[in-house]
């Protein structure tokens, strides 16, 4: 009996042991969806942005509960980068909007505020928020559905694709959204047309993309039908997108089951780094998002944002960003410079350096590539699935 018992013992032990370091070695895996709320105190300098009555509108809708970094601020350089709109990031309430963990964005105006200077929107863009099925939030849903005029275009981005089909305004017109989530947004919304392989689909003044890096052919689209090709053009040459016109063929591949098993392969046998991340004031929001939401889908053993300064500082085209991590860099294995410059302080600071040259390459392709020379292109076909980069 007392053989059995001890066999017992060494066994649960065993298995406790086991589950202890299963979790520890899944912990990047486990926090991948994981969105701590904003903590601080809401004292910002809330500035109001700048209006051009000669410029058409855009608003971009965000989610302060969280928003999806790419889906939002691509959009929101690439408008910005036309020199010809008003781009406006717009929000239920007035404080950070969540992008990744210790890491806010402050929208420009409330819902409230935009309707008050009675902005009349030309575009609406809808990002993936943090409701995928029909229990939307009703104000979001109202909003856009107040400012939809017969003239207005409406860009959904990846999921944001299920905020849209909860307005009603796509039934009966063609839908797409993120390959691995595309059966799921279905079950919720049957009343569109959902249609797989394409960037974008679209009907008239209704756009939508396939998933997080389809964000860029849908902005694309919609500067090219309100602007022309020649502005369309420019904008790429400016992210240097790696395609001669918009490319509109798209492979819907979902992850599948052994995704996942290359994924645990890549966490629990591969070197799993802490990476960090310098903000900068003026950075790119561009080249930001694509590093941040490029290397977060490889699962590192952490990925943190640090500064040289303050908590808060300044995109190139005026956006606030609000950094609650903290600047011990002690345990980064590699920090990655978006604008490195000559600055002696950022050598000083950090030993392993990771610059970015950005002028003659697409950011997304500069992110994947080193992945590729790290994990290997297997690992890197699924950072692109999850990208739904394909």
């Amino acid at each position: 009996m007392k053989k059995i018992k001890k066999v017992f013992i060494i066994s649960l032990s065993t298995v406790v042991v086991a589950g202890v370091v299963l979790v520890l070695l899944f912990q990047p895996i486990i926090a991948f969806g994981q969105f701590p709320p904003y903590v601080g105190n809401n004292k910002f300098d809330w500035k109001k942005p700048s209006y051009d009555a000669t410029k058409k509108t855009v608003f971009i809708i965000a989610d302060n509960k969280v928003t999806e970094m790419f889906d939002m601020l691509a959009p929101f350089y690439l408008f910005n980068a036309t020199g010809k709109l008003n781009v406006y990031i717009v929000a239920k309430e007035r404080a950070p909007v969540l992008i990744k963990r210790n890491l806010f964005i402050l929208p420009q105006l409330t819902f409230k505020e935009a309707d008050s200077l009675k902005l009349v929107a030309d575009v609406i863009v809808i990002p993936a928020l943090s409701i995928r099925d029909e229990k939307q939030d009703p104000t979001i849903i109202s909003f856009i559905k107040s400012h939809f005029t017969p003239v207005t275009k409406i860009l959904a981005v990846c999921d944001g694709a299920s905020t849209a089909a909860a307005t009603g305004l796509f039934d009966g017109k063609p839908i797409t959204c993120h390959a691995s989530d595309f059966n799921m947004l279905k079950s919720h919304f049957s009343k569109p047309q959902w249609i797989k392989q394409v960037n974008v689909a679209h009907s008239g003044n209704l756009y939508s993309t396939a998933g997080v890096s389809n964000a860029v052919e849908g902005s694309l689209t919609v500067i090219n039908d309100l602007f022309g090709s020649k502005m369309m053009q420019v904008v790429a040459a400016d992210i240097h997108y790696p395609h001669p016109e918009i490319l509109t063929a798209h492979q819907s591949d979902a992850i599948k089951f052994g995704n996942v098993l290359t994924i645990a392969h890549k966490v629990i046998l591969k070197q799993n780094r802490n990476l960090g991340l310098l903000l900068q004031d003026g950075m790119n929001e561009f080249e930001l998002v694509s590093i941040l939401d490029t290397y977060g889908r490889t699962f590192p053993k952490s990925f943190k944002c640090f500064t040289l300064t303050d908590t808060t500082l300044q995109t190139r085209y005026g956006l606030t960003l609000v950094h609650t991590g903290g600047n011990d860099s002690k345990k980064v294995d590699e920090m990655h410079v978006l604008m490195p410059g000559n600055n002696a302080s950022i050598t000083a600071l950090y030993k392993d350096i990771i610059r970015y040259d950005m002028k003659k390459q697409y950011p997304i392709n500069v992110c994947l590539a080193r992945i590729g020379d790290l994990y290997g292109d297997k690992f890197k076909a699924v950072v692109k699935l999850m990208l739904d980069y394909n």
